[in-house]
């Protein structure tokens, strides 16, 4: 059950609540330091102290109480006592002040009210002061056209105000969507990304391993019973990391998500050791200092690898290919090279695999190229900047600088390699 916070307690009362205990407050205080101050205030026989409080007062009041459910009555009790202030010839003062309270409803119309509302409420104080103006004219009242003017030019910069500040809501409010859908599509691409990587490679290694079981089924029952083996590990490796990230994405709804570490180039290994079972060997190193590096550049660079070799997999054609990752002091490179011949089978760039790292080295402002070799076969390769920070102590576990990993696993000569189908795309940098 969701439940909505306690609104501020400035929320929970009305507006004219606020203004009626404002007044009220004022009158109290009169009332114990002035003699006779409820006669003043309600036997009004000329006195221009109190009027035009009371006045004011009975104004504002009604006015509070009226914006927000009836805007246009709050304009018409505004004008009222405007045209009642009229007659107090002593205190000219009262009636502009009135006509002013008026215009603010105006402005607070234009900004929160449909067009045809806020016409209405800007067309009744021209209205009324151009029916003044006749009113005065025709029963030879002095009239000043210049302060008539003045009023309705008052007028029409309340309007303006209004609408300046709708125009305003508007534009921010369609920034707003803009960012969130931007940011729905952003979340939905990384999803996207991040199944992609994971399930593809997973699946082509199950694909490969029951494609080879099956053809050594009769002859050779200990490399099936190997290939099986094979399938039921990936295939749970595939459906914890599926629960995860569905777990992730549940989090939202009040669900609790496993906290696990995200795959980074520590795995690497393990990808060797199942990329041999598939029938590819991959000779794996590493150059430079190996140290921890940030949480995006480490997956990044393990979804990069990852897909690569998924490639090499299904569509080159070829038995090896070299992984070489070399850190530097700013930025990691990375670069998956094979010697594959096979022939391309479907239009370039239809596929999402080089389209997933090409995002993922954009989003951290790389490198990235991807294309066939002049002597032959694939080379992906990237460079991730990595950002500055503290120096961590040295993994006594990483590998030393030029090691090299190779899996022992060999593949059986009775296995068929995948057809070949890669995706050939010229050299493509991407940077900031």
């Amino acid at each position: 059950m969701i439940t909505e916070p306690r609104p501020p307690l400035l929320r929970r009362l009305p507006a004219g609540v606020w203004v009626a205990a404002f007044w009220t407050s004022i009158v109290v205080f009169r009332f114990f330091t002035r003699a006779e101050e409820l006669r003043h205030l309600f036997d009004y026989h000329g006195n221009t102290e109190d009027m035009p409080l009371v006045v004011t007062a009975v104004v504002t009041t009604l006015v509070a109480f009226l914006l927000v459910p009836l805007p246009l009555a709050a304009v018409a009790v505004a004008l009222a006592g405007g045209v009642y202030s009229l007659g107090m010839w002593e205190v000219p003062v009262t009636a502009p002040v009135q006509f002013l309270i008026a215009e603010a409803v105006v402005a607070y119309c234009v900004v929160t009210r449909s067009r045809p509302v806020s016409a209405i409420a800007t067309g009744m104080p021209l209205a009324l002061l151009a029916g003044l103006y006749v009113w005065g004219a025709v029963n030879g009242y002095v009239v000043n056209p210049y302060a008539y003017g003045g009023l309705a030019a008052t007028v029409l910069i309340a309007w303006l105000i209004g609408n300046t500040v709708r125009q305003s809501r508007t534009h921010a409010e369609a920034l707003r969507g803009r960012a969130a859908e931007q940011a729905v599509t952003a979340e939905r691409l990384r999803i996207a990304r991040e199944l992609h990587d994971m399930v593809a490679h997973n699946i082509g290694i199950i694909a490969i391993q029951a494609g080879m079981g099956s053809r050594v089924m009769d002859t050779q029952p200990a490399e099936t019973r190997n290939a099986l083996d094979a399938i039921e590990a990936t295939s749970r490796e595939t459906l914890a990391g599926l629960r995860r990230m569905l777990g992730a994405l549940r989090r939202g709804e009040g669900e609790s998500a496993p906290l696990e570490v995200a795959p980074g180039l520590a795995e690497l290994d393990r990808l060797v050791e199942k990329t041999a079972g598939a029938g590819v060997r991959v000779a794996l190193t590493r150059g430079g200092e190996a140290r921890a590096l940030p949480p995006e550049v480490d997956l990044a660079a393990f979804r990069i690898v990852q897909e690569a070799v998924t490639n090499v997999v299904k569509h080159s054609g070829t038995r090896d290919c070299q992984v070489t990752v070399e850190y530097g002091t700013e930025r990691l490179a990375v670069t998956v090279v094979d010697l594959g011949a096979g022939t391309p089978t479907h239009t370039p760039g239809t596929g999402y695999g080089l389209a997933g790292m090409r995002e993922r080295v954009a989003l951290l402002h790389g490198e990235f190229s991807a294309g066939p070799r002049p002597g032959g076969g694939f080379r992906v390769a990237a460079r991730l900047p990595i950002p500055k920070a503290p120096e961590a102590p040295e993994d006594p576990e990483a590998p030393e600088v030029g090691e090299t990993s190779e899996s022992s696993k060999k593949a059986e000569t009775s296995a068929t390699p995948a057809p070949s189908g890669r995706t050939e795309e010229s050299a493509l940098e991407v940077g900031p």
